[in-house]
């Protein structure tokens, strides 16, 4: 018999399911996708697959450990050879994406299984998030997840709210998926750019 799971563990397979499934419409072959914050490399797998051999995934980490196992990762799946891993912090992702973005994803927090002193920081989220949305094509999107689980990542979510909450909505919609009732569980924002955006 299958195992019970708790309801944080229901919370994190739903995230990751639902964020998938709304960059889904912004993902196909040919595309270029960026993972800014790697971890350990299961969306950066996502996103190989799904821009396909001739796409390009540039994925990013400050940890020497994260690349590592994203690459073994990848090695292990047979993942498409259309991927960059690059040890930067992702507010500086345009140093190394030509282009513009189709999709990207943002998994916010600390490498899981990792040492959880070491998380994404608000100030270079606030401008790494600024400028994935500038370089999104037209059609574009992106997927936000949020842990305010800790006190850095309660801050990182109210500060990114204000943020995003500030785009036109004629160009920009900004959707956010949360548990109303589990205020420390993960949510999610989708930032997606209008076909007609002027920038």
């Amino acid at each position: 018999m299958q195992e019970r799971l708790t309801s944080e563990e229901h919370t994190m397979i739903d995230l990751i399911d639902l964020e998938k499934y709304f960059l889904s419409a912004h993902l196909f072959e040919g595309c270029t996708a960026v993972d800014f914050t790697m971890g350990n490399g299961h969306d950066t797998l996502f996103l190989t697959h799904a821009v396909g051999e001739q796409g390009r995934v540039y994925a990013f980490d400050i940890q020497p450990q994260a690349l590592e196992n994203t690459r073994a990762l990848l090695e292990k799946e047979n993942a498409p050879n259309n991927y960059e891993l690059i040890l930067s912090s992702h507010d500086r992702f345009e140093e190394y994406v030509e282009g513009g973005i189709d999709a990207g994803m943002f998994n916010l927090g600390f490498l899981p299984g990792g040492d959880k002193s070491i998380t994404t920081k608000r100030e270079t989220t606030e401008q790494a998030v600024k400028r994935a949305v500038a370089c999104l094509k037209p059609g574009g999107g992106l997927v936000i997840a949020v842990y305010p689980g800790h006190t850095e990542g309660r801050v990182e979510g109210n500060r990114l709210e204000a943020i995003l909450e500030t785009y036109d909505r004629r160009f920009i919609c900004v959707s956010k998926f949360e548990i109303v009732n589990s205020p420390t569980s993960p949510f999610f924002f989708v930032v997606e750019k209008g076909d007609h955006a002027p920038f």
